[in-house]
């Protein structure tokens, strides 16, 4: 089980026939959290006429959207249709317009709306967030390269490696893959290593994942 998400806000800003859209995402996890992203945006930029927003969550997938005031169908939904495009959730885009004299049409604010947002997306560092298990490896020291070694081909996050009497280390493993991985290790070590596996709920894996 994983689910894509962002890693902080970003805000990026397109101007369009001297309008300015200013977009912001932010990573939120309840409705309360959207709310506190709007109000942001309506402090922050005063003189914007519309304050067009979109959010998914992954608590009940739920999604919503908001044109504020603009034809509709031209700014809210664009936005989740970016966010969703991305197989993105937990994510709530801001898109601030400032306008600029020179009115955009249906089609103009639709493509201004995605791609302020898409842009702010395009900046935002993505996570890939996997159900993993916390696994502690206990093995003496002549085990220890076979070990590095073993490991070294698998998607785990090694978190600690602590050297006393013997070597511990302890790293995330995909939660499909953390039996199967502890079991190999055994058989690879005839049994003389010590393994223990605990929830570690979700994680980032994605600088181990190809």
């Amino acid at each position: 089980m994983k689910y894509k998400t962002i890693a902080a806000p970003c805000t990026r800003t397109l101007i369009e026939k001297r309008s300015e859209f200013i977009a912001a995402v932010t990573p939120v996890q309840t409705a309360e959290q959207v709310i506190a992203c709007i109000q942001d945006a309506h402090a922050a930029y005063r003189k914007a006429r519309h304050h067009v927003y979109a959010y998914v969550l992954r608590d009940q997938n739920i999604s919503r959207y908001s044109d504020d005031g603009e034809p509709q169908g031209t700014a809210g939904l664009p936005v989740l249709d970016v966010i969703r495009k991305q197989g993105l959730t937990d994510v709530c885009c801001v898109v601030s317009r400032i306008f600029g004299g020179v009115l955009l049409g249906a089609n103009g604010l639709v493509r201004a709306y995605g791609q302020a947002c898409a842009q702010a997306l395009r900046d935002a560092q993505i996570m890939e967030m996997c159900a993993c298990r916390s696994m502690t490896i206990q093995c003496d020291y002549t085990f220890y390269g076979r070990l590095q070694f073993a490991l070294a081909s698998d998607p785990v996050i090694i978190t600690d490696t602590q050297f006393t009497d013997a070597v511990t280390v302890t790293l995330l493993v995909l939660e499909e893959q953390a039996q199967s991985l502890c079991d190999r290790l055994i058989d690879l070590s005839n049994g003389t290593i010590t393994v223990s596996l605990e929830d570690a709920g979700y994680r980032d894996f994605s600088s181990v994942l190809p």
